[in-house]
């Protein structure tokens, strides 16, 4: 038996976005030491700053703030079929692919973009989770592993399940408030730089800040 320890190593970010090649991403912005994992596929989408996914993860018409992480196997905003219609299929909109037609039934994608997915700075997606359309997703949650979310998440609350329930808060509504005051995830890159280490100690950082 041969023991194997293959490392992989660490990227260096910097304030230019880092995109795998693997990955497409379309009509969307991203922003600085942002981190985008193999895989993914982005669509009409925007990311604040220091957010990163992990691998295979689709994004669909989404907004999401900073400092969020989203990890493999993530969907937000899965696109709808359209069930009333003699077939879901999609040669009914994506004509030209068929060469149904020479123009694409854009009235569709249009309803696509309608019921945007909204999630905050600082929000932790866990492996597997579904986000479905039109919900939002408040500044500190948690999204279980495996939920599918169905209706929109407090901020700084923890859910887990299908359809995903909270289970508890992640902060007292105390605490949530002051930092969500606070709003360190606007702070400048000299400023965080400066007041690095006190994101490990809650109660000195509140103390300090709050």
């Amino acid at each position: 038996m041969v023991l194997i320890n293959q490392t992989e190593k660490e990227k260096e970010l910097s304030a230019l976005p880092s995109i795998e090649e693997s990955s497409r991403i379309i009509r969307s912005e991203i922003g600085e030491w942002t981190s985008i994992g193999p895989n993914n596929r982005i669509i009409e989408s925007s990311f604040g700053d220091y957010t990163y996914t992990m691998e295979d993860v689709t994004v669909n018409y989404t907004e999401i703030g900073k400092f969020s992480s989203i990890a493999s196997h993530v969907c937000i905003n899965p696109v709808q079929h359209p069930m009333d219609r003699v077939t879901q299929h999609h040669m009914t909109y994506r004509k030209i692919d068929y060469r149904f037609a020479e123009s694409d039934d854009e009235a569709l994608f249009d309803w696509r973009r309608t019921h945007k997915v909204k999630i905050g700075h600082d929000v932790w997606i866990g492996h597997g989770a579904i986000i479905m359309k039109g919900v939002e997703i408040g500044t500190g949650a948690v999204v279980g592993s495996g939920a599918i979310v169905t209706k929109n998440v407090e901020p700084y609350t923890i859910v887990v399940g299908s359809p995903a329930r909270p289970i508890k808060r992640r902060f007292s509504e105390e605490v949530a408030g002051k930092l969500l005051e606070i709003a360190w995830w606007d702070w400048t890159r000299e400023k965080l730089e400066e007041h690095f280490e006190e994101l490990n100690d809650l109660e000195a950082f509140l103390k300090r800040h709050g």
